[in-house]
């Protein structure tokens, strides 16, 4: 059995998470660090490895639309690192609507007490989390 992998795509990290064998459950794996948001293929040889390891077929891409629901800068840049993706794997890579995801993430953390400083270092692996935990949850119900 296959897994999916949940990404939040950011100018500086990239959160990461997967599903478990059944496609229940999101868990955060990691956050890959990018030194420039141009270059992305240290993240990409990261990517491919960690696709490897956890046998994934499908990513699952955080979609930032505006509040309005129009795509500003950041979902176009998305739209692009999704191709990217599709191109690079040969993966299907499904969008996500991500808004709210990274202030619920900073809430659920701030409620278990987690400094600020913890905070930074997985606020986008909990991202991905979410933005997986959505798509299996939307998924799996009717399974």
């Amino acid at each position: 059995m296959k897994r999916v992998m949940g990404l939040d795509f950011g100018d500086k990290t990239i959160g990461i998470a997967v599903s478990d064998l059944l496609l229940f459950t999101a868990q955060g794996v990691e956050i890959i660090r990018r030194d420039n948001p141009i270059d992305l293929s240290k993240s990409m040889e990261r990517l491919k490895e960690l696709i490897k390891i956890y046998d994934v077929d499908k990513i699952v891409l955080g979609f930032p639309k505006n509040m309005n629901a129009t795509i500003g800068e950041r979902g176009e840049k998305s739209i692009r690192f999704k191709e990217k993706l599709e191109k690079d794997f040969n993966l299907e890579v499904i969008l996500i609507d991500e808004r709210l995801t990274t202030m619920q993430s900073e809430k659920m953390l701030i409620q278990a007490d987690v400094s600020r400083q913890k905070r930074k270092k997985v606020i986008d692996k909990m991202a991905a989390m979410l933005i997986l935990q959505a798509y299996l949850d939307g998924t799996t119900k009717y399974k």
